[in-house]
Formats: structure tokens, C-alpha cells, sequence
């Protein structure tokens, strides 16, 4: 019976290693971790977030437009990013260098630099004082800040959106970073409400078939950076929308819709577009920097399939910081744009050409803000 025992032994031994492998499913943050010399997200988004830090303000450089004569929104942008960052990577002296730029900004000549105009990409300035809030508790913050979100849905539309929608995809990162930063100063679910209930009609508005969306009505083309804020807005929806939220599902589908499609078009070397889905254009930093920060948190969250999207977004973060100078600051921004069918016309011939001669910038805040979502992202 020994004997037998032991050649029965044998046997299972050599049939168990024999069998295929099966090896276990890589966790989200196997896809971030060993990062070549110089992408770590710690160090580049401190570099980014300290660049930002050190930055004059638009308005002091002059300008009289209606744009420079104010905090602007990718300021606005920036400044969250950089807060987070700065929160994230454990930068105490950074972080209060971003804190005490606000400070000119609480005195009587600073507040004339703080527009009152009721429009999405001057309202989304309330979400930095939120910010200050959720990380300093000086209730001063939260009193100038929420009265920003509070105004924007008074008078809504009979649908209960804000008046301040244009129905252009960029809207839906300046609209619901304000109403969520309220949302997580106070706790009060309204304000989560009120973003997922526009998300969803913007959704249903703009999205295509394709899983992307037009710059606007009037507009069909998938601009990069007009797709980019509209990742980023649900991304940073979905953070904070609950499981059991009843527009959950809708986000989540519009999501994933863009997720699927941006996956066949993203650049051989790992970036987007200026115009998604024109092969023969320029890769476009700003856009792309957003749609890696959707995809690194998707993979985080566990929102999107791990083998799928972790290795797209690991290329595209690579790619984004491989696009910075010694300074920090990003190459090939597409300028501030708007819908083409206001600046050119209907005629889509025109349109193209409007989009695909737009100047490109270094340093703009438009891509040093996604920068450092991403960068904050890959850290959460």
C-alpha cells in the first residue's frame, strides 16, 4: 500500500506541474508604479503644481479683455489641481505658498479682479475658496465661495438646469467643479443633484453615436480639448456621486461609451488629437492630459478593465511629461477656443480650418491644469 501510495502521489505531483499557469489579475496600481527616471507623479506634479505657485496672475500682466482683466477659469482649474497636489505629495510649504496666493485676492483692490458676471467660466472661481475650505476649516473660505454655486441655479431653466449652460461640452467641467466642491464643503446632496441632473442632459445632448461629443450644436467636430473637460467633469462627478445615486448609471454608460472610443483613437505614441478622430492632425497636451486623468481614475476606481486601460493611460501619462520643458510647463496647448459655428460660420470646411490652425502654446494653464489632476489621481 506504501508503494502504491506514493505512486499515486507522483502522479497528482506531475499532473499539478503540468498544468497551465494562471496568474492573477494585476491590481489598478500595477499599471503606475515603476516609472522611468523623471515621470514619477510625485515629482512632476510637484514641479507643475510649484510652477503654478510661483505664477503672476493673468490680470497683472495688463490685459483689458474680458478674460485678463480677472481670475480666469483655467486659473481656477489650475489652482484646484495644485491644492490637491500639493495635499497628496505631503508638500507643507507648497501648500501654503498656494494657500497665501489667495490672500491679495481677500482685499478690496484683490476682490475688483473676481468677476460677478454669471457665466460658467467666470462662476467656476468659487470652487478655489471651497477648496481652501475643505483643506484649511477657515469658514471665511466657504463664505466666499458658496455663494458662487448657490447663484448659479437660481431662476434655473423649466428643467432645472442652470441658466448659465450653453450646451457646449465645456461646460461640464466648469459647472460641476464648482456645485461638487459645495457639495463636498457642506454635505448637502442639492448640489450633487444639480450636476448629475445637467450631466445627464448634456449627455443626451451632445454625446454621439461614436461615444464622443461635438464641441456645441452647430459644431460636429470632436474637439480635443472640448471632449477633455467633459472626461474630467464625470470623472470628478463619479468620484463623488454615491453607488446608489439614481443618475449613477446614465454617467456611468456616457462614460464609458467615451472611454471605449477614445481607446481607438489614442496616438501611436500615446496622446490625442486636436481633432479626435483626424488622424493626419497634431497631438494636442491638453486634451490628452484630461483624458489620461479620466482613464487613471477609471483604472483606480475600478470603474474601467484594468488590462485594458491601465497600460493607455501609464503611455499617456510617459507621453504628457516627456512634453515638458526644464520649467514645467507643457508643450503643444491648443489656445482658448470657442464653437467653431461662432467664430467662422456653418460652413464645415471652415470649421475645419478653424480648429486645425488654432496656435499652440507652452505653458498654458489650459494643459498645466490636467497635469496635475492626473498627477493627483495617480497618487489617490
Amino acid at each position: 500500500m506504501t508503494t502504491i501510495r506514493a505512486i499515486s502521489l507522483l502522479a497528482m505531483t506531475l499532473a499539478v506541474a503540468c498544468q497551465p499557469t494562471v496568474r492573477a489579475r494585476p491590481a489598478a496600481d500595477d499599471y503606475f508604479a515603476d516609472w522611468p527616471a523623471g515621470t514619477a507623479p510625485a515629482v512632476v506634479g510637484r514641479r507643475v503644481a510649484a510652477n503654478f505657485a510661483a505664477r503672476a496672475f493673468t490680470y497683472e500682466a495688463g490685459g483689458e479683455g474680458r478674460y485678463e482683466s480677472f481670475v480666469s477659469y483655467s486659473e481656477a482649474a489650475t489652482w484646484y489641481g495644485a491644492l490637491n497636489m500639493a495635499k497628496l505629495a505631503g508638500d507643507e510649504p507648497l501648500r501654503q505658498r498656494l494657500i497665501r496666493k489667495f490672500d491679495h485676492l481677500r482685499t478690496a483692490e484683490g476682490a475688483r479682479r473676481i468677476s460677478a458676471e454669471r457665466h460658467v467660466d467666470f462662476s467656476i472661481f468659487g470652487a478655489v475658496p471651497l477648496e481652501l475650505f475643505i483643506r484649511t476649516k477657515d469658514s471665511s473660505y466657504l463664505t466666499l465661495g458658496r455663494p458662487f454655486a448657490d447663484r448659479q441655479w437660481e431662476n434655473p431653466t423649466p428643467d432645472g438646469i442652470t441658466r448659465e449652460a450653453r450646451y457646449w461640452a465645456d461646460d461640464m467641467f466648469m459647472v460641476p467643479l464648482l456645485q461638487l466642491e459645495a457639495y463636498r464643503a457642506t454635505g448637502e446632496p442639492a448640489y450633487l443633484d444639480r450636476v448629475a441632473l445637467a450631466m445627464s442632459a448634456y449627455l443626451d445632448s451632445l454625446q454621439q453615436p461614436t461615444g464622443l461629443f461635438y464641441h456645441g450644436a452647430g459644431s460636429p467636430f470632436y474637439w480635443g480639448r472640448g471632449n477633455g473637460w467633459i472626461a474630467a467633469g464625470m470623472t470628478e462627478l463619479l468620484r463623488s456621486l454615491p453607488p446608489d445615486h439614481p443618475r449613477r448609471p446614465a454617467v456611468m454608460r456616457g462614460y464609458r461609451r467615451m472611454m471605449e472610443a477614445l481607446m481607438r483613437h489614442q496616438s501611436p505614441g500615446g496622446l490625442w488629437r486636436q481633432l479626435i478622430d483626424k488622424p493626419e492632425l497634431w497631438t494636442e497636451t491638453s486634451g490628452s492630459a484630461m483624458f489620461a486623468f479620466a482613464m487613471v481614475s477609471g483604472v483606480k476606481e475600478g470603474w474601467l478593465d484594468g488590462p485594458t486601460y491601465g497600460p493607455a493611460a501609464r503611455r499617456a501619462w510617459i507621453a504628457l511629461v516627456s512634453e515638458l520643458d526644464a520649467g514645467a510647463n507643457l508643450r503643444d496647448i491648443c489656445v482658448g477656443t470657442g464653437k467653431a459655428a461662432g467664430e467662422v460660420g456653418a460652413d464645415i470646411a471652415a470649421q475645419y480650418a478653424f480648429y486645425v490652425a488654432r496656435p499652440r502654446r507652452t505653458g498654458d494653464l489650459h494643459g498645466q491644469a490636467p497635469m496635475l489632476w492626473t498627477a493627483a489621481a495617480l497618487l489617490r
